[in-house]
């Protein structure tokens, strides 16, 4: 059982004489375990971001660029990739500034906002790379599908379009359990301490 659930419980059967020195120790554990999980989250973040971009080094960027460019994407794929840039930097700095407040927060209704801000913040960060590749790999699918409509009938077409549906929506699917793995459990446990605190604040 968590560490904070058996604090909790043995507090509530103190004498209420105690109770008040007891909450603030209660409050205490919460804060610095909710600080934990989302310096965590921002150290995830950061170490995602250097390792993706890190397959620059093993990926051919350069005929992948010319393919971009035959399908005449290339400033769009270009000038986006500065824009999706800009977006997780600044939802890095967001995990950072999370982590800061809720170190220095000085009341359990204080912290629970701030935990509420950090996986609404999480969630938005996961939104917004799954829309982002959704519409990458959507425009490279109709580039392709408008490259190619001279050469193929209308079957193929709808064959070309429902393979590459199902290839997109998997490698959505993976992306997303890849964000579940990483980001889902630290917001549980988050989400986990909020309720305990909701219990905390309610009793006081």
């Amino acid at each position: 059982m968590d560490l904070l659930e058996n604090y909790k419980k043995a507090w509530e059967n103190q004498p209420k004489d105690t109770n008040k020195l007891s909450s603030a120790a209660i409050y205490k554990l919460a804060k610095s375990k909710s600080s934990s999980i989302v310096k965590w989250i921002f150290i995830i973040g950061i170490l995602e971001f250097i390792i993706l971009n890190s397959a620059y080094f093993f990926v051919d960027m350069e005929a992948a660029y010319l393919e971009y460019q035959k399908l005449g994407l290339y400033n769009f794929v270009f000038y986006s990739q500065f824009f999706a840039y800009a977006i997780i930097i600044y939802f890095l700095f967001q995990f950072y500034n999370n982590y800061k407040k809720i170190s220095v927060s000085d009341s359990t209704k204080v912290l629970m906002k701030k935990i509420i801000k950090t996986r609404r913040s999480v969630k938005n960060y996961v939104i917004f790379n799954l829309g982002y590749m959704a519409l990458i790999m959507l425009i490279v699918i109709i580039a392709e599908i408008n490259l190619k409509i001279d050469d193929i009938n209308l079957n193929q077409m709808l064959l070309v379009i429902l393979l590459s549906l199902v290839v997109c929506l998997l490698a959505l699917g993976c992306l997303l359990l890849f964000y579940q793995l990483l980001y889902g459990f630290l917001l549980k446990k988050l989400k986990r301490n909020y309720k305990e605190l909701a219990k905390l604040d309610d009793f006081n």
